[in-house]
């Protein structure tokens, strides 16, 4: 499985003591790329949990769908 997402951040957040909840304490970090709340988990990679290994993917307004191809700024277009 793969997965495009895209983020706006342009470099690392650093947790500060106000991060952790008061009520959970633990401060869980989003690694699928999905939450609202990022870098922190909000739950979302729960959607996540049929995605297919050999497939990639793009949530988009809380709906997925599969790619058939990601073409990036390097690659030769020409076929």
């Amino acid at each position: 499985m793969s997965r495009l997402v895209e983020l706006e951040a342009t470099g690392p957040r650093k947790l500060e003591p106000s991060d952790i909840d008061d009520e959970n304490g633990d401060i869980a970090v989003c690694q699928c790329g999905l939450s609202e709340s990022f870098p922190f988990c909000d739950g979302s990679h729960r959607r996540t949990r049929d995605e297919d290994d050999e497939t990639t993917y793009v949530y988009e307004n809380g709906k997925r769908r599969e790619l058939e191809r990601v073409v990036t700024a390097d690659e030769d277009t020409e076929e």
